[in-house]
């Protein structure tokens, strides 16, 4: 026969092993306002290093520039995908780039035939031997909470 607390203990056993681990609250970059944006970040290898992303604006000349990202900030990576979070001081039109820091130098690691650490944009555009355009990444923000969803690319 069994008791009441084996019955719970089995009871909570089986919910730990088949219900998804529950995510870590996800502190937002900034000042909190009106605008907020989330960033899922989906195909992380591994929980080494941090994940970076860099918010820029609606603007050719800044895109992927030194010194062009309105904000640019890191958290620990978290395999299978790492949440992000950045408050905005408006709604616009803006564009992320993001890259999986694994040595945690604060670069995104360059070799002969381009980078060699996992990196992606807002939309997934398809990259081939090329930096996306900024027309292929940007997206409209209105006020509120939009979620943008980013797959890695692997190199």
């Amino acid at each position: 026969m069994i008791n009441c607390k084996t019955a719970t203990l089995a009871l909570a056993l089986s919910i730990l092993t088949t219900v998804p681990a529950i995510s870590r609250a996800v502190e937002c970059e900034g000042t909190p306002s009106a605008t907020k944006l989330s960033i899922v970040v989906d195909g992380v290898q591994s929980n080494k290093g941090l994940m970076t992303a860099s918010l820029y604006p609606n603007d050719k000349s800044q895109f992927l520039q030194r010194n062009g990202a309105l904000k640019v900030w890191r958290i620990p990576a978290q395999s299978p995908l790492t949440q992000m979070c950045i408050w905005l001081k408006a709604p616009g039109t803006y564009a992320v780039a993001v890259y999986h820091d694994a040595n945690s130098n604060q670069k995104l690691d360059i070799g002969m035939l381009g980078p060699t650490e996992d990196y992606g944009f807002s939309r997934n555009p398809h990259i081939f031997f090329s930096k996306p355009s900024l027309g292929s990444v940007r997206f409209a923000v209105p006020a509120g909470e939009t979620t943008v969803h980013i797959r890695l690319n692997h190199t």
